[in-house]
């Protein structure tokens, strides 16, 4: 799901990553994809398998996934 928030110029998008468990990984995952140049905010949320990314543009979904894999765990596409 993308859609235009009420920021302008930003995108949130929000995808499902698979193994998180814990506050720590929510925190890995958060600092991994948020390195991705444009990226403004991320929230992981381990309960739901989801991450909310608000960005300047729409991310490559190929960035986010090394990023994801950086930090341990798999993306499993968008919410």
């Amino acid at each position: 799901m993308t859609a235009q928030t009420g920021t302008p110029g930003s995108v949130t998008t929000v995808y499902k990553v698979s193994g998180m468990s814990c506050g720590h990984c929510e925190g890995a995952v958060s600092g991994e994809i948020g390195e991705i140049d444009g990226v403004s905010s991320v929230k992981a949320v381990a309960s739901s398998g989801e991450v909310t990314v608000v960005s300047a543009a729409p991310l490559e979904d190929e960035a986010v996934r090394a990023a994801v894999d950086e930090a341990g765990f798999e993306l499993v596409g968008r919410a």
